[in-house]
């Protein structure tokens, strides 16, 4: 699959994917009996996004595809050969651009890269990539992981998200739990000068836990991708250079 480039984007590119119609055409979606008014505006806003659109056509299987595109566009951390673990991969999105980048399928020049997935909801599969169906809180999926990775990640990448409760302060405490489990993973499996990059949400209790990022990554950086939608609180920390002592 070829890279993308970010929908909307006009002239000629280095073939990072395609761009948008530019059309300005609105689809409104009527109230249906029985469908929250929520469910309506989230229906709505899927009808009218260009990642949306722009995915569908470009085979992925999102649109946070786009995200994980942008991100490495601007910090290059996925190159040909690197070994990558994706948590909470469904649907596959972010897997299947890692697959690509770092030369999974072995199609394009240089080293061939390795991908290992992991969520609790089933994937179809993606060639290139080995996909795990599994809670990653629980005990053994480390293990697993491990197992089906063969050695050190250079990457660790987390999109995991916990269901939303609508409360605000308790979604975001319930995200971080799961970054600091995953953190905590990342220092035990990555190679030295190995990313870590993860989803956060606005809060103010991440302070800690970028101050943990800070004392075992060389660099640590906050970053919007341009598809993040902008009355989103997510933001990502990009967290590269592992100071650890894991070797391959």
């Amino acid at each position: 699959m070829a890279p993308a480039r970010t929908p909307g984007k006009t002239g000629k590119g280095k073939g990072r994917g395609a761009r948008t119609s530019g059309r300005n055409l609105t689809t409104r979606v009527k109230s249906a009996k029985g469908r929250k008014t929520s469910s309506t505006r989230w229906l709505q806003r899927q009808l009218n996004d260009p990642y949306v659109e722009e995915a569908r056509k470009l085979g992925f299987r999102s649109r946070s595809a786009f995200k994980i595109i942008e991100l490495d566009d601007r910090f290059r951390f996925f190159k040909p050969g690197l070994r990558v673990i994706d948590l909470g991969a469904a649907p596959g999105g972010w897997t299947q651009v890692a697959v690509d980048r770092v030369n999974a399928l072995g199609a394009g020049k240089g080293q061939t890269g390795k991908i290992v997935g992991i969520d609790l909801q089933g994937m179809e599969a993606i060639p290139g990539a080995t996909l795990i169906t599994h809670d990653f809180m629980e005990p053994d999926a480390p293990d697993l992981l491990k197992e089906a990775l063969d050695g050190p990640a250079d990457i660790v990448m987390s999109d995991m998200a916990a269901a939303s409760t609508g409360h605000t302060a308790t979604d975001h405490m319930r995200i971080m739990g799961l970054l600091e489990v995953a953190l905590d993973f990342a220092r035990d499996v990555l190679a030295p000068d190995g990313v870590f990059l993860c989803k956060v949400l606005k809060g103010g209790t991440e302070n800690e836990l970028l101050a943990n990022m800070k004392r075992d990554f060389k660099t640590v950086k906050h970053a919007k991708p341009p598809s993040s939608r902008q009355d989103s609180s997510e933001s990502y920390v990009i967290a590269q250079g592992y100071r650890g002592e894991n070797t391959k």
